[in-house]
């Protein structure tokens, strides 16, 4: 196996991953988004809501905050000792909401709640939960919990995995003859002239339409699927760094692997006896 990364920007990370087959890269994938742990606020205890928002849509909202998650300190709550409707310091992070309008509308941002670990905290302070005005106020506490997006999709820690064959592009210079058609005709912008005849610029944005082996005259172009290769684009909401989500991934893909293995050399060993 390779792995090759081809750019990372804040949260959107493009890698190349080489010499896999296509289940290993969609269980990578499915595990992405739904297996990789995140922590996000599960529970909200509403102590006063004066606004004309009902407790029930701005306890959806917090759930669906973005939370930058800490892996690291942190248990799952089924898992933790405590065993405490709330949890405790080891599976929970507490946050606390307070909030008045003092004669004009004013509006509460994410930036407002209060964490008890600094590391846990909402991914973007702009967000928006409730409108105040005259003598409105909003009290809570909010409770935040590591999950899986198995369970939710609010434990999602990715808007975005998907992953695509990478892309043979070749060109035969010998019966290209300078037309521009298939440069014209990509829409990715992959292909360019240099000089008189047809060159490849960054081969990594096709998606294998074809268009330009339909659009070249002379048969000069063929693209095809590296059956083994795939470009990865996995995109965080915030709260895990890209990269840390994929290391998460293959970490539980070989746990599984390791756990199924152990299963079958077990049921052989009984079906022996």
């Amino acid at each position: 196996m390779e792995i090759r990364i081809l750019d990372k920007d804040g949260n959107r990370l493009r890698f190349l991953l080489k010499g896999v087959e296509t289940p290993v890269a969609n269980a990578l994938r499915r595990i992405m988004i739904a297996e990789v742990p995140s922590m996000v606020i599960d529970d909200v205890v509403i102590i006063e809501n004066s606004s004309v928002m009902k407790d029930e849509l701005l306890a959806h909202r917090l759930g669906l905050l973005p939370l930058k998650t800490d892996l690291d300190s942190y248990v799952f709550p089924e898992d933790c000792t405590c065993k405490s409707e709330l949890g405790c310091n080891k599976c929970s992070v507490s946050l606390t909401l307070e909030a008045e309008a003092t004669g004009s509308t004013r509006t509460v941002y994410s930036g407002e709640l209060k964490s008890d670990n600094p590391d846990v905290i909402p991914v973007n302070d702009n967000v928006p939960l409730l409108k105040l005005t005259g003598d409105q106020k909003v009290r809570l506490e909010a409770y935040a919990r590591l999950g899986r997006g198995i369970t939710h999709a609010k434990w999602q820690p990715v808007s975005a995995c998907t992953y695509k064959y990478e892309p043979a592009i070749q060109i035969n210079s010998r019966k290209c003859n300078g037309c521009e058609d298939c440069v014209k005709s990509c829409v990715k912008q992959v292909l360019k002239m240099d000089g008189k005849k047809a060159a490849i610029g960054d081969y990594t944005q096709c998606n294998l339409c074809k268009e330009c082996v339909t659009a070249c005259p002379s048969e000069a172009i063929q693209v095809s699927p590296v059956e083994d290769s795939f470009i990865f684009n996995v995109e965080s909401v915030g709260g895990l760094p890209p990269e840390r989500i994929f290391l998460e991934a293959a970490k539980i893909l070989n746990e599984k692997t390791e756990d199924f293995i152990t299963q079958v050399s077990s049921f052989k060993e009984d079906d022996a006896e």
